[in-house]
């Protein structure tokens, strides 16, 4: 059960491969990426380990998608891009910024994430399990992203709380030291069954203002996306438009060889008029006689707003033998979040009702690494860390008459506020043993220990429920990781590895009969894979199979006057494989594929689960397959096409032998893009989303706010799109 219902209980009770190519929003598996920073042809460098290296030397299965590419396929949140990334599941709510990420089946059942989610050195996103941080991801727009890495299994040794699925980690563009250039971009776009047109538009200026030394960048971007949702109860069309935009300022000052300072400050906001949410009947029937299936019937409008603040500083001195580098960031998420709760709430006194949920959330971090310079014989790295968290999660019902006045004599209805708090220090090591050129072994320990409180108020003044309470926690943890790797000559290696995450407890609801607090649930992860490169690098090939022990689960259950708290009950295994293949046998041209099988299931009855269970919103079987072609037209122009098959199995909405639970059936879509770019300043490009224009469901549940319907998620409809690029 979610947070989201928790609260609402508390207010009143192919099976084929897929290729991942650049011009098709490609994520990579150690295949060439343009996007990337390039060692040597054919490598591509990740900082997965915290130090820059081959995407194939790193025992941990990792992609990677490329800025480029995400703009190229003309995506604009993660769900546009989560199918080409084996084993990653992006369940959005409607909005962008409203997204639920899981990583090998590890879903969030509990109210925090699973998936760490990193801008570039700094974590971002609350760990404490009052802020409802699985529901909100941060959807960056692409055009000062260099590249995501995905990284999956557990995480916990280097990149510490909420990372017991994987990790998702945002690279932006740096300042280049010696080039000015200046890049824009003007976008137009159509979605179907929407009546207004969309259109985007960006740029972006890097100025060094001493050459070799130092360096500034800044970029702005906004997207305009036209609803397509139609409202059959007030007669409204096209609901649903949404308003992303950001913009980032970047410093870069390398006074000498050996030492760098970089700041940085980002800015992102999410607009949307309403939620991008369809109702069905019960068994996917329309919602009406007659509706379509892009139809909702909310009485009330849905607002949601999202604006993230993020600042980094980060200085770095090489004195040979290592490097000491310090990273310090602050981020600010403020959200609102409006639901029609009309047909639960204003049945009692036969209006309507709204019910609006702000949060606000602060986040400090710090840390401190000392890193070992590269080696053949023995690499190491030390670091410390510490958060500062300072939360507010606070929400209102309020009573409206039929025509959307205040009820005096019921308004408001219920209120509840929860301020948090959330404080972290972890020590932690990693360090790799080269015995020789053919066999390494990899292997960290993370100490850290966690401090919580809380104040909780629930007020619900018609039943005379009155409760103020106060809760703190404390708790230290320990996570560990080790990995063996095998080099079968330069480009090939066997790797085996077991590693350890997990995601905070903390204070439990202040009400009579709950426990005082919940403790941490963990994950133990152990994995064997396979990264290959044949054919002088033409084929690459990787490939993984894994098997994830989940303890203490936080699951939802009743304690007292149907209210709803956290308790550790149960434990759950995921199992399965991903692989992918690339494919490049002349020079232009590329074709592959990926795959991943997930296989998630509770392993112990509790009363939210049966053993054999199959846990919620995970796909049995995902994969992908695309195609690129780049060539040349005439002597100063060339050309690229490209195309991509996405595919996401069938799901459930809650776990196996829930009342609850519905069956979300699977769905393919077809993308494809093409441009020409003219002298290397001028690019032309267009692209077309969900060509067939696929009738996709991203996620679908009961109705908590709409009894008798099932909420869907709609894949957005076929987006045909043109734009035009500059730079120089």
């Amino acid at each position: 059960m979610t947070h989201l219902k928790n609260r609402t209980s508390l207010l009143i009770t192919a099976a084929a491969v897929a290729l991942l190519a650049p011009v098709a929003a490609r994520a990579q598996d150690g295949a060439d990426a343009p996007q990337a920073p390039v060692a040597s042809e054919g490598e591509v460098v990740v900082t997965a380990q915290k130090r820059e290296e081959n995407i194939q030397d790193v025992p941990i299965s990792i992609s990677v998608v490329g800025g480029p590419q995400m703009q190229q396929s003309g995506g604009s949140q993660l769900t546009d891009y989560a199918a080409y990334v084996p084993g990653l599941q992006v369940d959005n709510n409607g909005s962008p910024g409203r997204s639920t990420l899981s990583l090998r089946g590890v879903a969030p059942i509990g109210p925090s994430a699973t998936v760490g989610v990193y801008l570039d050195d700094a974590p971002i996103g609350s760990s404490g399990i009052y802020n409802r941080a699985q529901s909100f991801s941060l959807d960056l727009l692409p055009y000062d992203i260099e590249r995501l890495e995905v990284l999956r299994g557990p995480q916990g040794t280097l990149y510490g709380a909420s990372s017991i699925g994987g990790l998702l980690k945002y690279v932006t563009v740096q300042p280049d030291l010696q080039r000015l250039s200046v890049r824009a971009s003007g976008e137009a776009f159509t979605v179907a069954h929407g009546d207004d047109m969309g259109w985007a538009a960006s740029a972006m200026v890097n100025i060094p203002i001493v050459s070799d030394t130092l360096a500034v960048s800044g970029s702005y971007s906004r997207r305009e996306t036209p609803g397509y949702i139609d409202n059959i109860l007030t007669g409204e069309k096209d609901v649903n438009d949404a308003v992303q935009q950001g913009g980032r300022v970047a410093l870069l000052w390398r006074p000498d060889t050996n030492l760098t300072v970089k700041l940085s400050g980002l800015w992102q906001s999410v607009d949307s008029d309403n939620f991008g949410i369809v109702y069905e009947g019960m068994n996917n029937t329309p919602l009406a006689p007659g509706a379509a299936f892009l139809s909702t019937n909310a009485q009330l409008a849905e607002p949601f707003t999202s604006d993230f603040q993020f600042y980094s500083g980060t200085i770095a001195y090489d004195f040979g033998f290592a490097e000491l580098s310090s990273t310090t960031s602050y981020s600010e998420l403020k959200i609102l979040e409006t639901s029609d709760a009309s047909r639960v709430y204003g049945v009692i006194w036969g209006g309507l009702a709204i019910y609006p949920a702000n949060l606000h959330q602060k986040k400090w971090t710090e840390e401190v690494r000392l890193t070992s310079a590269s080696s053949d014989r023995f690499e190491w790295m030390l670091g410390f860390f510490y958060t500062d968290e300072d939360n507010s999660h606070d929400q209102v019902v309020r009573a409206l008459d039929a025509s959307g006045a205040i009820l005096p004599a019921f308004d408001p209805f219920a209120i509840v506020a929860l301020p948090n708090t959330y404080k972290e220090y972890a020590v932690f090591g990693n360090a790799t043993w080269k015995f020789s050129d053919a066999f390494h072994v990899t292997g960290g320990l993370r100490w850290a220990r966690n401090d919580q409180t809380f104040t909780q108020l629930t007020q619900i003044p018609l039943i005379g429920l009155d409760t103020n309470g106060d809760g703190s926690s404390s708790e230290e943890i320990v996570t560990w990781s080790v990995s063996p790797q095998l080099f079968l000559g330069q480009d090939t290696m066997l790797y085996a590895r077991a590693a350890t995450g997990y995601r905070p407890g903390g204070p439990n609801i202040a009400l009579p009969g709950f426990p005082a607090t919940v403790d941490s649930e963990t994950v133990t992860s152990y994995e064997v894979g396979l990264k290959a490169q044949l054919l002088d690098r033409a084929v690459t090939f990787n490939a993984a199979a894994f098997l994830l022990d989940w303890n203490d689960l936080q699951t939802s259950e009743a304690f007292a006057n149907g209210i709803n708290g956290l308790v550790n009950a149960g434990t759950a295994r995921s199992k399965g494989f991903e692989a992918s293949l690339l494919l490049q046998p002349i020079a232009g041209f590329s074709v592959g594929g990926n795959i991943a099988y997930t296989d998630a299931r509770c392993t112990e009855t509790t009363a939210n689960c049966t053993d054999g269970d199959r846990l919620p919103n995970v796909p049995e079987l995902a994969a992908a397959m695309t195609a690129d072609y780049s060539f040349a037209v005439g002597n100063s122009a060339k050309a690229h096409v490209g195309g991509a098959v996405r595919i996401v199995g069938d799901r459930i909405s809650a776990v196996e032998s829930s009342p609850l639970n519905v069956p979300v059936d699977g769905y393919a879509t077809l993308d494809l893009n093409a441009s020409v770019t003219f002298g290397e300043k001028w690019t032309l490009r267009a692209y077309a989303r969900n060509l067939t224009d696929e009738r996709g469901r991203i996620t679908s549940n009961v109705a908590t706010v709409n009894p008798g319907f099932l909420s869907t998620v709609p894949l957005q409809p076929r987006t045909l799109g043109v734009a035009l690029d500059l730079a120089f």
